[in-house]
């Protein structure tokens, strides 16, 4: 498009907002009736265990019980909770219900009543006897283990990603672009660390939730707080094992849901119900549910050996990556992947060799899956914390070791696919960051007044914009009475403000305004396809779809408004509210156009496009973080963070400043807080937000958001994605400043104060 740009840029309010602040109802509980049967789910107290026996008799006597499930009468297909695009990359390794249990809150018996409190009763009926195994906790012992997570013979990988259910793989891989070993050897500098990153929970405000019912033409409907309305639906008929056409997904507002919610977590429970009852159920996971049986962060263990000169030039990365997958594969070959490809390329500018291998293994604990950032986060912290302990040991300031380093407009990226960077102001990130947060007055260490220590860090990230080649973005767009236009997508808001943003896409595109947008999604059976809201695709892929339809809508607007004005449609110029002859001598008004559409018509005001790209734009970041540290305690304070990302054109500046806010105080808990804990027999301390110490707004202290935009060609209006980038930064920003305070390296997540303290302390008392 020419000229200035109208709507896309601007700081619209989001399309629900309201609706949402004054406390209407718009999520699944909100939305769903509550006259429905109350499904619940017996869950393991052990890690590894067989049942020997289940008893559920009496538990099906108690009043108000309806059915009692145990794993005789489901399916005996496996299939994965994995939300991704067909053929799933993550083995098919789970059945409904399985008498081989593989973690403490793995499904044993599925209950379902009228009421919560007779269901509850029924679960305590239930008499199980367990043949208990040992256990296998430790992700470190896992590869070729004599104790197997999964034994099964009817185990299967749809892709080829080295897994190997024999050797507790769920994945495997080496790739590599010139001599890594050669260059390593001639550098000046070799430095090597392993860092480790524990599993975490999304946490976000909206548990799992889901509500299923037999419409009138007998399909079961499915009404889901899920990211994937398309690949629910899959999923459900594989697990079922009925027709897909059976089945009719679709998604309310979502209350958050980070990755969470791209994993079948609830959804495949109360639909066994109800296609077996025939009757409307729903399923709340409670607190303590998502914590013991969610779909947290993979625990990864990453060792990076790094060489370089003297002057600061890195020339060689070695990484290896050995993620916990947990019982079971969700996500598991996907997001080990990232852990390279989004921390390596950072250094393309002077990289001569790279190697990334990788394991991801199962163990007895909570299955993993997908969390904004998707392995990036992990090997970003492990990358980034080593570039700093290479520049303390060269003495070097940090900044300039980056800017000496990274990658730059035009490059080519050997780490990343070989895609090249085609909209890069990384460069610019960095020195804006350094000029905003006073770099240069913060980065040395200050001893304060009442003892307290600050100090500073930095870091540096990128991530993607859709999976390349795989994703699909598609949007429906139509006229209708008046003149306004219905958009139907795919995609799901989480919280996002996809519907504002792709709204206002449509808005640019129709030269109308963001109120005569109405937008429509997403679901199964009205939705055109979307792979779903995950990858940072929504506003890359889908953006691009909602371009095209509008293009080929404009030209079937035009082509009626020909008819009317008797002229070819070669005559006539698109105005917005209206079409006009190009003389200038007649018009007609969009709601006239509109209006004829319905009478005597034969051509559809109404288009659908599809996208796909075969790249992967990365958005860049760079981050800094100012602490206080009280050597006492150990207690540390984020002062200030501030933030500067190209993310492309910024669609909505409002809605990416918070979503960069969010993110960054998820990276911040990541950093200092949320901690897992399981105990020798696989069971997690922290089921509740009173253990799993999410951090509140006190908590993290000034957080700066800035842009330092480009213009990615490939993308609609210039853009790339910003839901994921934004998490990576503060773990080895916040690490490096403490370091900074300390002189203690902190190499693993989180960095708790007692951690500190005893370290401080430790060295006063030499």
């Amino acid at each position: 498009m020419s000229g200035p740009l109208k709507t896309v840029g601007k700081g619209v309010r989001k399309k629900d907002a309201m609706q949402l602040l004054l406390g209407k109802p718009a999520y699944v509980d909100d939305v769903t009736p509550s006259d429905c049967l109350v499904v619940k789910v017996l869950r393991s107290p052990h890690a590894n265990a067989r049942i020997r026996e289940i008893r559920t008799d009496i538990a099906r006597k108690v009043p108000g019980i309806v059915a009692v499930y145990t794993y005789e009468d489901v399916p005996g297909k496996r299939f994965t909770m994995a939300g991704q695009t067909y053929p799933e990359p993550s083995p098919y390794d789970r059945l409904i219900l399985d008498r081989h249990l593989r973690f403490v809150g793995d499904a044993v018996a599925i209950v379902a009543g009228e009421d919560e409190r007779a269901v509850d009763r029924a679960l305590r009926m239930i008499k199980v006897s367990y043949e208990v195994l040992a256990p296998l906790l430790d992700f470190r012992a896992a590869k070729d283990s004599e104790i197997l997570v999964h034994p099964e013979e009817s185990w299967h990988a749809l892709c080829d990603v080295g897994a190997d259910n024999r050797r507790n793989l769920c994945a495997a891989g080496v790739e590599s672009d010139g001599d890594v070993d050669a260059v390593m050897s001639s550098c000046e500098v070799v430095l090597e660390r392993t860092f480790h990153t524990q599993a975490c929970h999304q946490a976000m405000m909206e548990t799992f939730r889901t509500y299923t019912e037999i419409d009138a033409y007998g399909r079961l409907h499915v009404v889901s707080s899920t990211q994937i309305v398309f690949h629910a639906r899959r999923i459900l008929a594989h697990a079922l094992d009925i027709p897909k056409s059976m089945i009719h997904v679709e998604k309310p507002r979502i209350g958050g849901g980070f990755g969470a919610k791209q994993t079948l977590v609830a959804e495949i429970y109360p639909a066994f119900v109800t296609w077996k009852t025939k009757r409307a159920a729903k399923m709340i996971y409670t607190r303590e549910e998502c914590q013991v049986a969610g779909s947290p962060r993979h625990e990864m263990e990453v060792t990076v050996k790094l060489g370089a000169d003297r002057d600061g030039t890195v020339r060689a990365l070695d990484v290896y990556t050995l993620s916990n997958t947990g019982a079971y594969g969700e996500h598991g070959p996907t997001t080990v992947g990232l852990s390279g490809h989004k921390s390596i390329p950072l250094y393309t500018g002077s990289l001569q060799a790279f190697r990334f291998a990788y394991d991801v293994v199962y163990t007895n604990v909570e299955s993993a899956g997908a969390y904004r950032g998707y392995g990036a986060t992990q090997g970003i912290f492990a990358v980034e914390s080593l570039v700093n302990e290479l520049a303390e040991t060269l003495g070097m300031d940090p900044v300039e070791i980056r800017m000496k380093n990274m990658v730059r407009q035009g490059q080519i990226m050997p780490a990343y696919y070989n895609e090249p960077a085609s909209a890069c102001t990384l460069d610019r990130c960095m020195q804006q960051c350094a000029a905003s947060f006073g770099w240069a007055e913060k980065y040395p260490v200050r001893r304060m007044a009442n003892g307290k220590i600050r100090a500073a860090g930095v870091a540096m990230a990128m991530q993607g914009s859709g999976i390349s080649g795989v994703d699909v973005g598609s949007a429906s767009v139509k006229l209708n009475d008046d003149g306004f236009y219905v958009l139907r997508i795919g995609a799901a808001d989480m919280g996002t403000g996809c519907d504002t943003i792709l709204a206002q896409m449509t808005a640019e595109c129709m030269d109308c305004s963001v109120e005569d947008v109405t937008v429509f999604g997403a679901d199964s059976d009205a939705s055109p396809y979307d792979s779903g809201s995950y990858a940072s695709s929504t506003t890359y892929v889908t953006g691009r779809a909602v371009e095209k339809a509008c293009l080929e809508l404009k030209e079937k607007i035009c082509a009626l408004a020909a008819e009317m004005l008797g002229c070819p449609a070669s005559e006539v110029v698109f105005r917005g509210r209206e079409v006009a002859r190009a003389d200038g001598r007649a018009s007609v008004s969009l709601a006239d156009i509109a209006t004829k559409s319905m009478c005597g018509n034969t051509l559809a005001t109404e288009s659908t496009s599809s996208h796909s790209s075969p790249v992967s734009p990365p958005p860049f970041m760079a981050g800094m973080a100012e602490i206080e540290l009280d050597p006492l305690t150990g207690k540390v304070e984020v002062l200030n963070y501030q933030a500067v990302i190209d993310c492309g054109t910024v669609v909505n500046p409002n809605l990416a400043r918070i979503q960069t806010e969010g993110g960054l105080v998820q990276g911040i808990g990541m950093t200092l807080t949320e901690n897992i804990r399981y105990d020798d027999k696989g069971y997690l301390n922290e089921r509740s937000l009173m253990q799993y110490k999410i951090p509140t707004r006190l908590e993290t202290g000034r957080l700066a958001v800035e842009f330092a935009p480009s213009y990615e060609e490939s993308g609609p209006f210039g853009a790339k994605s910003i839901g994921e980038i934004v998490i990576n930064t503060p773990a080895p920003a916040i690490a490096h400043a403490i370091y900074r305070a300390t002189g203690h390296w902190y190499r693993e997540l989180p960095i708790l104060p007692e951690r500190i303290a005893l370290d401080l302390a430790s060295e006063e008392s030499v």
